[in-house]
């Protein structure tokens, strides 16, 4: 019997527990994974305490974001994906088709290949940053020399994806981080600016770096009261993408803000790509080559064994990483 994590009750990740759990037989388009490694994701720590759009089936495993290999597939699936190496791009449920564990079994419509220049433990920490960054900045956003992207939370995995894929596109990345603790390393990793938040006046500072424009995409994950402050930091006719509710807040709408400069405020996330398969096709052979020829490389922050999966979760909690954490198999 494969060694799974699973978790009988909601709550923090104390409660997540490794068990022996029987095989269970592929449903119609499912495949079976032999997991190698597995990337750690917010959404899984909000789907374990419950507060997930999709509410745990107990006891529920969990975890979107997988590498491995195929070793079976339903009879309705191609054949050809036999022995591949492939990550998990998401889009599941967590209950049914959770990957934390030496197996996974997920629809095939969620596999993805990776570039075979990148290790198991780098192919589990791509797809869901450089996707949901992808949406928003090339997708909607449609970045181009010139412009100036805001890009909040740059230590996480999808922030450095998001500065990454600016950089890529010749535009001015701008980072944020609550200190100036992690200042260096964000540039080290590409930003061309860092602003630590609790110690600077964003608006002030992204009109210093802008010659007065602002910024024209702004790309956050947290929300809540602090969104007023990031419309002050847009320019005319910019757009602040929210991709998530990390604040725990309520997030007011920046009327004034607007109204005087023609803003818009957008929800977005993955699920936009994963709904239509031509979007999901483009977005991943964008990532794929530029994963191929080095213009873009996941950060690992820290990985750990299968056993402390526990402790892994509270490390990505602590916000303490910069990229991504991992699970090795």
């Amino acid at each position: 019997m494969p060694k799974i994590i699973r978790f009988h009750k909601i709550g923090g990740p104390e409660n997540l527990v490794l068990e022996d759990v029987p095989s269970r037989q592929l449903e119609e388009g499912e495949v079976r994974l032999r997991v190698e490694a597995v990337g750690l994701n917010r959404a899984e720590s909000l789907f374990f305490r419950g507060l997930y759009g999709e509410q745990p089936v107990l006891p529920s495993r969990v975890g979107y974001e997988a590498a491995g290999t195929v070793v079976s597939v339903d009879p309705g699936v191609d054949m050809a994906w036999m022995g591949k190496k492939v990550g998990t791009t998401g889009g599941s449920s967590q209950s049914q088709n959770g990957v934390l564990g030496e197996e996974a079994i997920v629809p095939v419509s969620s596999l993805a290949e990776y570039p075979a220049n990148l290790s198991s433990i780098e192919g589990a920490a791509i797809w869901m940053q450089y996707l949901t960054a992808y949406g928003a900045l090339i997708m909607h956003g449609r970045i181009a020399p010139g412009d100036f992207v805001v890009i909040t939370a740059a230590s996480s995995s999808v922030g450095i994806a998001a500065i990454q894929l600016t950089k890529d596109e010749g535009a001015t990345a701008i980072a944020t981080t609550r200190t100036s603790k992690k200042r260096d390393q964000l540039r080290a990793l590409g930003a061309d600016h860092v602003i630590a938040t609790e110690e600077e006046d964003l608006p002030k500072r992204v009109a210093e770096i802008t010659g007065g424009k602002g910024a024209r995409i702004i790309f956050d994950p947290v929300a809540g009261p602090y969104i007023e402050t990031l419309a002050a930091a847009a320019a005319f006719g910019g757009t602040i993408f929210e991709y998530g509710g990390l604040s725990m807040q309520p997030t007011p709408f920046p009327f004034m803000a607007a109204l005087g400069k023609g803003l818009s405020v957008r929800g977005y996330t993955m699920r936009e790509i994963r709904r239509d398969p031509r979007v999901l096709k483009t977005a991943t052979q964008y990532i794929y080559d530029r994963l191929h020829d080095g213009r873009l490389k996941p950060k690992i922050a820290k990985t750990f064994p299968l056993a402390e999966s526990a402790d892994a979760y509270k490390y990505l909690e602590s916000n303490e990483q910069i990229g991504k954490v991992v699970i090795t198999i």
